[in-house]
């Protein structure tokens, strides 16, 4: 189970405060997730260190680097001012999409996720949304962190091989997590214009409302989708809006997307876009493409799971 929410602390203020500090724009992306799992979080510099694949000498610098930063920068410790919250909000729940993100789906290493990092992500949502409890976005982050993590037991085989979405044992998902996930979209979600947050929140909650993977909504997928794209250019999102179209419409039309998407060098290089190709040409009946695209999102990955479960799939369609 994700941790349970608890009472809110007698420092409440100066717990947001601190989150605000951690994620300043005078500090990259980088120092923010750092100082925040350290200052905010409480892991030590080795748990840090060893999340991200660093030595710890190198993350010691970092947060050393980013305490040195806030101080040099004379930033008071005192809630921004009301024309910087929004702003200031938005950056605090960005870098707990991130470390939600690198726990749920490591980047790197021998294991496809991370636990204690997506843990520690849903512990300080879950602050962040207790904190600022008529913020739609802080209750979407956390929707969509439930909503996503309850299906991590279905992830991987016992082996620890790599289980995609559509073969999952959906009995395996954290029914609780999703009651949870699901509460929080219906709460937040008819009261005003839904951000990001609330709208990849509402894509989770149709994947997991499906009973199996042939009964999920994907017309519904592909419409919120188009929907966050209108929000944000994301090329991530824009995979992901050319994988639900491809279910709805068939691969063809995905396919057609992801040759719009090629060009964009933010994700041209990233194995997702390969790995994609590669299943809807597999779903086309392009063996020979598809074996190829396997290979080449295989190439790219640094995760070994990922690698592992690519590299099976093109042997599946050697000739």
């Amino acid at each position: 189970m994700s941790p349970a929410a608890d009472s809110a602390p007698r420092d409440a203020d100066d717990t947001l405060i601190l989150l605000f500090l951690c994620c300043h724009p005078v500090l990259s992306p980088d120092l923010r997730i750092a100082l925040t799992l350290r200052s905010v979080g409480g892991l030590t510099t080795g748990e840090i260190a060893r999340a991200f694949f660093v030595p710890e000498p190198t993350m010691g610098q970092r947060i050393s680097r980013a305490k040195r930063r806030i101080r040099d920068s004379g930033v008071p410790f005192r809630p921004p001012a009301p024309d910087e919250r929004a702003e200031r909000v938005a950056a605090v729940l960005h870098v707990l999409y991130l470390i939600f993100t690198e726990g749920y789906a490591s980047t790197a290493g021998p294991s496809l996720f991370r636990p204690d990092l997506s843990a520690e992500a849903i512990r300080l949502a879950r602050i962040v949304h207790r904190l600022l409890p008529g913020d739609g976005e802080a209750a979407g982050l956390l929707a969509l962190m439930l909503l996503t993590d309850a299906r991590r037991p279905a992830r991987t085989a016992p082996d620890g091989a790599l289980v995609p979405l559509a073969e999952q044992d959906r009995g395996l998902w954290r029914a609780g997590d999703i009651a949870e996930g699901l509460e929080l979209v219906a709460a937040t979600l008819p009261h005003g214009p839904a951000g990001p947050y609330q709208v990849q929140a509402a894509i989770a909650a149709l994947h997991d409302e499906a009973a199996s993977a042939e009964e999920t909504d994907w017309p519904q997928i592909a419409a919120l989708y188009e929907v966050l794209l209108r929000m944000s250019d994301n090329p991530m999102a824009a995979l992901n809006h050319a994988v639900a179209v491809a279910m709805a419409r068939g691969p063809a039309a995905g396919l057609a997307l992801l040759e719009e998407l090629a060009p964009d060098r933010r994700i041209s290089g990233h194995h997702r876009l390969h790995a994609v190709r590669a299943h809807l040409l597999e779903m086309s009946g392009d063996a020979a493409g598809a074996r190829e695209s396997y290979l080449a999102a295989a190439a790219r990955t640094h995760s070994v799971p990922e690698q592992r479960y690519l590299n099976a799939r093109a042997a599946r369609l050697a000739p």
